[in-house]
């Protein structure tokens, strides 16, 4: 099975009620648990910096991965990036989504064989409403590509590479029921054309 059927079979569980989360870290953990029991010849680590796995900090977006899993030997299978937004700030939160695509995609070029982003969300202006700016990546199926311009905070030249993410792939947000108003948005990130 690959991963991103057991990320989905996770949110079937969420959805009946076997797997509860309320927040990211619950996310985290409860996704991190299931996996773990599900991939018994693989590792599956928590919040794993960069530098672990010989990389350089300065060359990513980030610096802690989420959920890493390797094999038992080490090799670079899956990464993923979690969010849960829970305090509103939902333009702020959109583009932190598109900031987790991005360092996926440098994950991939760095050697991890997958990458998956799964947002869950249980406040529907995640998901629809007005698809003007950022909102169209997540509302309305626009193609999650190309500079993505931070949609707060006022502009300065010098801070330019902060207030901006580039996607090299093309990726469509699509949103699916869990229960109630939750939602959840898996992309299977990829390793960026011509690299």
């Amino acid at each position: 099975m690959r991963l991103n059927q057991h990320i989905a079979a996770f949110a079937q569980a969420v959805g009946n009620g076997t797997i509860d989360i309320y927040n990211e870290f619950s996310l985290q953990h409860e996704l991190g648990l299931y996996l773990r029991s599900r991939l018994t010849d693989c590792k599956v680590q928590f919040e794993r910096n960069v530098s672990h796995f010989q990389l350089a900090k300065e060359n990513f977006e980030k610096r802690e991965i989420d959920l890493a899993v390797t094999s038992a030997s080490g090799e670079r299978l899956s990464v993923i990036e979690l969010k849960y937004p829970r305090n509103g700030q939902v333009p702020e939160s959109m583009y932190s989504f598109c900031k987790d695509i991005a360092f996926l995609e440098q994950l991939l070029l760095a050697g991890f064989q997958s990458a998956y982003f799964l947002a869950m969300a249980d406040d529907k202006l995640f998901y629809s409403g007005s698809s003007e700016g950022i909102y169209g990546l997540f509302r309305s199926g626009m193609p999650i590509t190309g500079k993505i311009e931070k949609p707060t905070g006022e502009k300065n030249l010098a801070e330019d590479k902060k207030r901006s993410v580039k996607i090299s792939g093309i990726y469509t947000a699509s949103w699916m029921p869990v229960s109630g108003s939750s939602k959840f948005c898996l992309i299977e990130v990829h390793k960026p054309l011509g690299a």
